[in-house]
């Protein structure tokens, strides 16, 4: 395909983490192929990660209103075949965007294949198959070499840190600790470290009197106990509820590391370049779930000799019986220890 005429349109409706993980591709797709327009598709929230990127056009999409069901899919269509676009990049792979297709039927198309086989292998528990798979981002990838545009992921190139608004300063104010982001939370149980241990994780860091410590999270019961470890902890501020999602992706930007579930948070870190640790439960880096650019020694992980059903599920949302204390076999010291040797 001639990318001096190629505009594609790429589309990723799902969770904040899966399209967080769409950015350091298109980064590197515009970096590589210049002449290469697009726009991408996705929920209106969203639009933050791709406002630094050049030659990208934000499209909301809102599947809960205008875009519901078949008809709103429909008129979905007609308003991005307005945009005129000749390719069709489908990173989602599921129902909305099958339909998506069918609609937009005689455009060049390429899609995800999301390696559900494999996963299921890995995740069972008799006959499992122990073994990397590929990597989500590669898969992103894959889907743009299909059409023509092979991308290169192993010397990405990173936004520069955003400079911090007065707003952001003064909550976090300035001093020369390393700032260390934390987001103890997850979408599902099995995914996340026990708030008690994250506590003495805190705890161990702030008395150390290197780090101030940056809470991250959302939702009210979250923001709750996260207020709670703030009032507990000197140099501890939760950020949780106090920053839009640009200002957030701001402050992350200018973290000397994160410490994250595997959950978005990491994610949204890792495509600034910012040093990512992943502390896993249930789920496992094999799946290929592995912030970007984050290497394995960045990965803490429980005990798999006393856990060897691990991993028992892909998203975290089912666990193998009497696995449901995985996380506790992970020492905060250990934690800590790794955060130290890296940031």
């Amino acid at each position: 395909m001639d990318s001096k005429s190629t505009h594609i349109l790429v589309i990723r409706l799902s969770a904040m983490g899966d399209v967080a993980m769409v950015v350091p591709i298109i980064r590197a797709l515009v970096e590589q192929y210049p002449t290469v327009k697009i726009t991408m598709v996705s929920r209106t929230f969203l639009k933050p990660l791709f406002d630094d990127i050049p030659n990208v056009h934000f499209y909301a999409a809102d599947v809960k209103g205008t875009h519901k069901g078949l008809m709103g899919l429909y008129k979905l269509s007609k308003e991005l075949k307005q945009l005129k676009f000749n390719a069709f990049a489908d990173l989602h792979n599921v129902l909305r965007s099958k339909v998506l297709r069918f609609f937009l039927f005689g455009i060049k198309m390429a899609v995800i294949d999301k390696g559900r086989a494999e996963k299921k292998a890995l995740t069972r528990i008799e006959n499992k198959i122990f073994k990397p798979l590929k990597t989500s981002h590669e898969r992103y990838a894959d889907v743009f070499g299909k059409l023509g545009y092979p991308i290169n992921l192993l010397n990405p190139i990173f936004p520069e840190k955003e400079k911090l608004s007065e707003r952001i300063t003064n909550l976090i104010g300035l001093d020369h600790k390393k700032w260390i982001g934390i987001a103890p939370f997850a979408q599902h149980q099995g995914k996340m470290y026990p708030l008690d241990l994250i506590e003495k994780v805190i705890d161990k860091l702030t008395v150390s009197n290197n780090y101030k410590v940056l809470l991250f999270g959302g939702g009210e019961k979250e923001i709750k106990a996260l207020n709670d470890l703030e009032n507990r902890y000197s140099d501890t501020i939760t950020v949780a509820g106090k920053l839009n999602f640009k200002e957030e992706l701001a402050l992350i930007s200018n973290l000397d590391g994160m410490l994250s579930m595997d959950s978005a948070n990491g994610h949204l870190s890792a495509m600034q370049g910012v040093k990512t640790i992943t502390i896993w439960g249930v789920t496992h880096p094999y799946a290929g779930f592995t912030p970007f650019n984050q290497p394995q020694e960045y990965q803490i992980l429980p005990d798999l000799e006393k856990y060897p059903k691990l991993p028992c599920s892909i998203y975290g949302n089912k666990i193998c019986e009497g696995y449901e204390d995985v996380m506790r076999s992970i020492d905060p010291q250990t934690v800590v220890d790794k955060i130290a040797e890296i940031i």
